[in-house]
């Protein structure tokens, strides 16, 4: 297994799930802490879904309906997602970010894309001259 780190995306670490003492009044505990939907993201990308230092998570969270987890998978530059909620909040938050993530990697991808024309075409006004 590789080494993890649990941390929210503002950098304080946690030794585990029970310390949280911020869990948000529309996670019922214990019932919707157990069987947490997982998946892995890069890390950059969540950066960028949550925000400097995670502004944005609590937002994410309180529109979901749901609680996040995330473990940063130190040799892979990945980062797991916990989702924690009811079964359908879970499942939603869990589309949410994942299409979220998709629209960012398209987004990049258009923009090295056109990188790449605009250098195209430098070379080609290179070799013109």
């Amino acid at each position: 297994m590789l080494p993890t780190t649990r941390i929210w995306l503002s950098g304080i670490k946690m030794a585990t799930l029970v310390t949280r003492k911020d869990i948000p009044p529309w996670v019922k505990v214990p019932e919707d802490l157990k069987d947490p939907e997982v998946f892995q993201v890069h890390t950059l990308v969540l950066k960028s879904l949550f925000g400097p230092q995670g502004s944005r998570m609590p937002h994410i969270e309180q529109v979901s309906r749901a609680m996040f987890e995330l473990k940063i998978l130190e040799s892979s530059g990945l980062t797991e997602v916990l989702i924690y909620g009811s079964c359908n909040h879970k499942l939603r938050a869990k589309w949410m970010l994942q299409s979220m993530a998709e629209r960012y990697r398209l987004r990049q991808e258009r923009g090295m894309l056109k990188l790449e024309e605009a250098m195209k075409t430098l070379e080609l006004g290179q070799c013109l001259e």
